[in-house]
């Protein structure tokens, strides 16, 4: 096999029209202002520091050395950015850290460290509200935590035995709107109502409205639910059992029969007042509290035992509610639509670099989750615009699809009449 050198031809030649789509957007002036001034004598702006870094993960790279081993060669001399080296690169964004805060909870001793990220929450709303597919209006806000496993020096033991952090994060459809970072031994539900308070903030006070927020059993408190109560209309909570729950699900006699995937479930819903014991016990007014819907789904257990609750041999799945309106089965399949929460951690997590990262501070890797969360955010802006110009992508691919099918363009720029033209190789119907 002969070999021809070949000119100075970039693999990557799709990178281009993502970097040129983030600067349409403004995003490099919103990244100039919103952050600290740079010294004078800087040769790379933020816009250079943060696009080359979300550069690394559209060209399926995961860590910020792949600027030098694998793609010094596929980016230099490009006309939209400067690149820095690696070091330049984890120090300025190290920089953006705020101090970590520690709080104790109303009953306990222990210190929770918390890394609240303000400067970057905020950065990532005003970027959401440059992003056309983004609706501020009424939106419905999904909470949930996730583990996040690392031996990173002040990273602490979680429930599961393993240390790591447990970030608490807001979600409104496929944007990111909120991350704020724990350590691993304040498991989901230790002061989260302040994590609710700070977050519903911060959305409003970027004008965005919340119609409902949907949350998992680690919401299912007194504090919390007070705190959505608040922020929202309405609120769907996965309800854990006790007794106060017990002796609401002995009052349902109306039991639908449902069949699913050959499974045959039971549902049926009543109202209750929940954590009226709580209240008293900690001296709050009982009248404060309010009446909610209780949608409750049970399935035979194959095992027979029997609930030590209910007395009866069955599963039990329960959404509490304050929406009067829906039908059981219409809530039901409402709060189970934000199982795609949990598709977004498994993409932030693998396709985002959640899973590896590069500090050895709670609070500088809170940084990094909302700059890759922003990374995320934009990359579900342009699969979307790009999908409607090309027939071959479509706004469900993973960015793994999407960097074989639009990033793996080879291209090279060259200028002509004083203007910088980029060349690509290839049967490519792309028009900007």
């Amino acid at each position: 096999m002969k070999i021809i050198q070949s000119s100075n031809i970039s693999a990557f030649g799709g990178l281009n029209f993502v970097i040129k789509e983030a600067i349409d957007l403004k995003i490099k002036e919103l990244l100039i202002e919103e952050l600290p001034k740079l010294p004078s004598q800087s040769k790379y702006n933020w816009f250079d520091v943060i696009m080359s870094y979300w550069s690394v993960f559209f060209c399926g790279g995961d860590c910020a050395e792949d600027l030098n081993i694998n793609l010094k060669d596929n980016l230099k001399n490009n006309p939209f950015i400067e690149i820095p080296s690696p070091d330049r690169l984890l120090e300025r964004i190290k920089g953006l850290s705020d101090i970590p805060q520690y709080y104790t909870a109303e009953r306990g001793k222990k210190k929770h460290q918390f890394s609240l990220a303000e400067k970057m929450n905020k950065l990532n709303l005003k970027m959401l509200t440059k992003l056309p597919g983004f609706r501020k209006d009424d939106v419905i806000l999904d909470y949930d935590n996730t583990l996040i496993f690392t031996a990173k020096a002040d990273a602490r033991k979680s429930y599961q035995k393993e240390t790591g952090y447990y970030p608490g994060v807001g979600i409104v459809g496929e944007h990111i709107v909120y991350v704020e970072n724990r350590n691993g031994d304040s498991t989901a539900h230790v002061m989260q109502h302040q994590t609710i308070d700070r977050m519903v903030n911060m959305l409003n006070q970027n004008g965005i409205t919340i119609d409902a927020i949907r949350a998992d059993s680690a919401s299912f408190t007194y504090e919390i639910i007070k705190s959505m109560e608040k922020a929202t209309k309405r609120i769907f909570v996965r309800a854990r059992m006790s007794a106060t729950l017990e002796n609401a699900i002995s009052k349902i006699t109306d039991w639908k029969e449902i069949t699913t995937n050959s499974t045959k479930l039971l549902r049926g819903a009543t109202t209750f007042i929940p954590f009226e014991r709580h209240a008293r016990g900690n001296k709050r007014k009982t009248e404060s509290l309010k009446r909610y819907r209780l949608i409750v789904t049970k399935e035979v257990r194959r095992d027979g035992q029997i609930n030590v609750f209910t007395g009866e041999a069955y599963n039990y799945s329960m959404i509490m509610t304050n929406d009067m309106e829906m039908t059981n089965d219409q809530v039901v399949m409402f709060y189970n639509a934000r199982g795609a929460s949990e598709r977004e951690f498994d993409i932030l997590k693998n396709d985002f670099g959640w899973n590896r990262l590069p500090f050895s501070k709670l609070e500088q890797n809170a940084v990094y989750l909302l700059m890759m969360a922003m990374c995320r955010n934009l990359y579900t802006h342009t699969i979307e615009k790009f999908s409607k110009m090309v027939s071959f992508l479509s706004p469900k691919f993973r960015i793994k699809k999407f960097i074989f099918r639009f990033i793996c363009i080879p291209a090279k720029w060259v200028r002509s009449a004083r203007i910088n033209k980029l060349k690509l190789y290839g049967k490519i119907n792309f028009v900007t």
